[in-house]
C-alpha cells in the first residue's frame, strides 16, 4: 500500500478548478464520499465534485457469492478514474480487491471507523435471544458461515440491497433480523436506532479492511495541494492495520466474497493480527494469530510489520488445510 505521499497523478489543470471524486451513488457510498472530499477540498483549498458511478454490484440483484464478490463494486470506479472521468475514487476498503491494478495506487486511507458488525433485530433481540427458527437475512458468505457455526438453528436468507432494503425487510416482518456493518450505519446516522447488538470482534471477526475507506488515484506525481491534502487525511495506524488484514486475503488468494474474518490491532508497540477461515456451512474454522514489533509507528514501518505477520499467518492457515477447509486458491 502506498502512503498518501506516494505518487499519483491528476490534471494540474482539474486540481486548480475543482477535484472531481468518483464514488458509488447508494446513500451509504455517497455519504462517506461526502465526508472525505470535504476534508480533501479543505485542504487542498479548491471546489470538489462528486461524480456518482454505477456499478455491476450495484445493479444485479443475485447473491454475491453467485456474481463474485471480487470487483464487482470497485471495477467501473476504476474504469472511471483510468478514463479520466473523476480524478480519485473513494472505495469501502472490505469492497477492493487486494491485487494491484496497472496505472493506480491507494493514496490515502482515512481513520477507520467501527470495524465490527451489528445484529439488527426485531424486538431488541440478540444473536442468542433469537427463537429458534428465526429468519436472519446477509448476503456475505462470511457472516453465513458464522451464523451457522453459533445458530445453526436459524434460517439463513441470502439478501441484497442498500441499507434502507434490508432493514426494510426486518420492519415489515419478512426478516427477524438482519446483520450489517456498524460503520456503513454509524456514516448515515443510522447505528443508535437499529442495532441491537454488536458482535465482539474477539469471536465474531469481520471482512479484512471492514470500516475503512480508500482514497485510489491514478499513479505517477501529485500537483502538490492533492499531494498535502492526501498526506492530511491519512491514517498511519488504519493503514498498517489494514494492510495486515489484506495482506491475508491476498496471500490466501481469495476474494473479498470468501468466508474470512481478519482483525489486526496495534498496542503497546506490537501490531497483532487474527485471521479465521470458515468453511461454508460454518461447522469448522481454522483460526491464526501473530504479531510482530514494528521499528516504528510510522507507516512505513507499520505497513512493514503488517507484511511480516500477514505471510506468517497466511502461511500457518494453509499449512493446516485452510484451501480444502473454503474455497481459495491459494496453496502452500
Amino acid at each position: 500500500m502506498n502512503s498518501a505521499a506516494g505518487g499519483a497523478s491528476m490534471n494540474s489543470a482539474a486540481a486548480a478548478t475543482a477535484i472531481r471524486v468518483g464514488t458509488r451513488g447508494s446513500a451509504l457510498a455517497m455519504a462517506q464520499t461526502t465526508t472525505v472530499a470535504n476534508r480533501i477540498g479543505a485542504s487542498a483549498g479548491v471546489e470538489i465534485e462528486i461524480v456518482p458511478i454505477t456499478t455491476h454490484g450495484d445493479t444485479s440483484r443475485e447473491s454475491l457469492s453467485t456474481i463474485g464478490g471480487t470487483g464487482v463494486f470497485a471495477n467501473a470506479l476504476r474504469e472511471s478514474l483510468l478514463a479520466g472521468d473523476c480524478d480519485l475514487i473513494v472505495h469501502s476498503m472490505k469492497d477492493l480487491p487486494t491485487g494491484e491494478h496497472p496505472g493506480l495506487v491507494i493514496g490515502a486511507t482515512p481513520k477507520r471507523a467501527d470495524a465490527r458488525d451489528v445484529l439488527c433485530a426485531r424486538d431488541g433481540l440478540t444473536l442468542e435471544t433469537l427463537p429458534a427458527g428465526s429468519r436472519v437475512g446477509t448476503g456475505s458468505p462470511r457472516r453465513i458461515a458464522q451464523l451457522r457455526s453459533r445458530r445453526p438453528d436459524l434460517e439463513i436468507v441470502d439478501i441484497r440491497g442498500n441499507v434502507d432494503t434490508r432493514l426494510g425487510r426486518v420492519a415489515d416482518g419478512d426478516l427477524d433480523a438482519v446483520i450489517l456493518a456498524a460503520a456503513g450505519l454509524g456514516r448515515l446516522g443510522r447505528l443508535d436506532e437499529v442495532a441491537t447488538e454488536f458482535l465482539d470482534l474477539s469471536d465474531w471477526p469481520t471482512a479484512p479492511g471492514q470500516g475503512a475507506l480508500a482514497i485510489e488515484v491514478r499513479g505517477g506525481k501529485l500537483d502538490s495541494p492533492v499531494a498535502r491534502a492526501l498526506a492530511a487525511i491519512n491514517h498511519g495506524t488504519t493503514q498498517g492495520v489494514t494492510s495486515a488484514e489484506r495482506g491475508v486475503l491476498a496471500r490466501l488468494d481469495a476474494g473479498c466474497s470468501a468466508p474470512i474474518g481478519a482483525t489486526a490491532t496495534v498496542d503497546d508497540g506490537l501490531i497483532f493480527l487474527t485471521a479465521t477461515v470458515y468453511s461454508p456451512d460454518g461447522t469448522r474454522k481454522l483460526t491464526s494469530s501473530h504479531a510482530a514489533t514494528p521499528e516504528s509507528t510510522s507507516p512505513r514501518h507499520l505497513v512493514e510489520a503488517a507484511d511480516d505477520i500477514a505471510e506468517r499467518v497466511a502461511t500457518e492457515l494453509l499449512a493446516g488445510g485452510a484451501a480444502e477447509l473454503a474455497p481459495l486458491k491459494g496453496t502452500p
